[in-house]
């Protein structure tokens, strides 16, 4: 077995803040990498603090989401520490820069996933920019829209009270679409990500352990960024919202490989139904 992973949690230095040696490499092969994929169409940087603990959050829509904000916030002047799944952690040589740049592996739905919170403030105590998916997996809508998040936003804000900037993306999932590992190269897309004013979270002060501030405050984060995301698109989002609470789909995971598996567990086997 290997030694346990070191979690440094001291305050982000150095240009952009927050980079280290580690998050200089990653970015140095991954930036020319997502320069060739695609062009950029970078909105609102002028919301992002140049300094001091922030939480970003955005809509997920693609395995290329994290390379792509990271992109977006690192040129605009902050390294961020995103809580990842655990199982990228492992991968060979990427799972070393991962974790060497500043990144925590979290085991989601699990019995230790409640760890993500602790290492959250530990990086907001310190300064950090803070990266975030409120809805903890790729979106389930079949519009690709936002869908209801988990709560987990908003006790963090509510705790910490601290500002949180809404960013939504676009594009990405035309160059490797939801749960593909094939990238499509040509033609060239274009990345849209777009960043929003701050978020207040006072009014819930002191009520992280609320379920009905948590509730509406989670509801408050997701509706900013669909506002965001409308700008993007240039339509209205469904005033229904997908809830995966709600749906036979599996919480976290590759849902389209689990639709698969029901329909073949529900077809018929050759001849059944014959006389």
């Amino acid at each position: 077995m290997g030694s346990p992973m070191v979690i440094e949690y001291s305050p982000p230095t150095g240009r952009p803040l927050g980079t280290n040696n580690y998050f200089r490499f990653g970015a140095g092969v991954v930036i020319p990498l997502l320069r060739l994929l695609a062009k950029r169409d970078w909105r609102g940087s002028e919301n992002l603090p140049k300094s001091g603990p922030v939480i970003v959050v955005s809509n997920h829509i693609s395995y290329l989401d994290p390379l792509v904000f990271a992109h977006f916030l690192y040129k605009n002047g902050r390294a961020p520490r995103f809580l990842g799944k655990v199982g990228v952690f492992k991968i060979p040589v990427i799972g070393k820069i991962i974790s060497g740049s500043g990144q925590v592996p979290v085991e989601r739905e699990s019995a230790n996933a409640s760890n993500a919170l602790v290492h959250a403030v530990a990086f907001l105590n310190a300064g950090h920019c803070l990266g975030v998916y409120p809805e903890g997996t790729l979106t389930r809508d079949e519009n690709i829209w936002p869908m209801r998040a988990k709560t987990g936003i908003a006790r963090l804000a509510i705790m910490t009270q601290t500002p949180v900037i809404p960013c939504a993306q676009w594009g990405a999932q035309e160059i490797l679409p939801p749960y593909s590992k094939r990238p499509h190269l040509f033609p060239r897309k274009t990345v849209s990500v777009r960043a929003g004013k701050a978020l207040e979270f006072a009014k819930w002060r002191g009520r992280e352990n609320d379920p009905i501030a948590l509730e509406e405050a989670t509801a408050y984060v997701m509706a900013a960024i669909t506002r965001e995301l409308e700008v993007i698109r240039g339509e209205q989002a469904p005033a229904e919202i997908f809830d995966p609470h709600h749906s036979s789909l599996p919480r976290i995971g590759n849902f389209k490989k689990a639709k698969e598996t029901q329909r073949s567990e529900t077809r018929p086997e050759k001849g059944e139904g014959s006389s």
